[in-house]
């Protein structure tokens, strides 16, 4: 009855009308889910950005997201014996294993469920009443429990949110305030691609350019932002040439030192720097971002 009352209903109408939406705002007839199962499922074209071992959600990637949260969120499953709803779960975390291409956003759906679990398993221990046999005045389960909670969570959401990788986010809010003073002309990001905001911060019309990261048809093509971090010399005199176009370069202090000889040459120099991380992730430490500028435009 769940199966053909109400998800198949319910998955008709909304692939229906998504449908129409994208017909209409493309201009033409595309079914964009499609697309995503031939691109990511059938040729594995995300595998382009890197790839996991199949039990990565489970071992690794949504371990990690809920944190310590996870044995209250399996004992919440056990004891509510909710299995449509937890197996809910374990569907969407088992169909994206299948793609070699993993990221913690893909699974960030669940999330919710998962600690709706957790939720529910606490309730349980407040209705618990322990015997304290000692007339001693000790935490319950569940005041411990929270205490825990709060001493793995807090900290890391705070260090996380206000100061880990944050110079991407802070460099855009500075050639925000830089352009709506009229001294931007161009900005030219010399890092991976996607790595800021970009326009959605800057809120100007202004020329901006990136290391393309495309998909290649051909297997083994190395993109803009692979050629950069293998030479990254090279690649600029070979791709950009004269840097006089840009009023603005941008990139990570790790890549810093190779081009800065060239920099200097073409009469730019730094500005200024924003931290941005006290470790690294999968790259070389890139512990701040740097903003240079043209001599003229400063």
């Amino acid at each position: 009855r769940f199966l053909f009352l109400e998800v198949i209903p319910l998955g008709a109408i909304v692939l229906a009308a998504t449908t129409f939406l994208d017909w209409w705002m493309y201009g033409s007839r595309v079914i964009v889910p499609l697309n995503f199962l031939k691109f990511n499922l059938f040729s594995s074209g995300g595998d382009y950005y890197g790839t996991h071992v199949f039990h990565w959600y489970f071992t690794q990637g949504f371990p990690s997201m809920i944190w310590t949260f996870l044995p209250l969120s399996v004992f919440g499953v056990i004891k509510s014996r909710e299995w449509r709803l937890s197996g809910l779960i374990a569907w969407v975390l088992g169909v994206y294993s299948i793609l070699g291409h993993k990221e913690f956003r893909f699974v960030l759906p669940v999330l919710p469920l998962a600690l709706m679990f957790s939720g529910y398993f606490l309730a349980a221990m407040s209705q618990f009443k322990g015997k304290n046999l000692h007339g001693k005045r000790h935490f319950s389960r569940l005041q411990l429990s929270v205490i825990l909670l709060i001493i793995t969570n807090v900290p890391m959401a705070l260090y996380m949110s206000l100061f880990h990788q944050r110079g991407t986010e802070d460099v855009m809010f500075y050639l925000s305030k830089e352009a709506h003073n009229g001294r931007v002309k161009g900005v030219l990001f010399l890092m991976p691609c996607h790595s800021t905001p970009y326009y959605s911060t800057l809120h100007s019309s202004l020329p901006m350019r990136f290391l393309d990261c495309t998909p290649s048809d051909n297997k083994g093509t190395l993109d803009e932002s692979d050629r950069f971090l293998m030479n990254p010399l090279d690649f600029v005199g070979e791709v950009f040439g004269n840097l006089s176009s840009f009023s603005h370069i941008v990139l990570f202090e790790s890549e810093e030192r190779h081009v800065i000889q060239l920099l200097l040459h073409d009469s730019f120099q730094e500005v200024r720097r924003f931290f941005h991380s006290h470790f690294k992730i999968d790259r070389d430490l890139q512990s701040s971002v740097v903003v240079y500028s043209r001599r003229d435009v400063l």
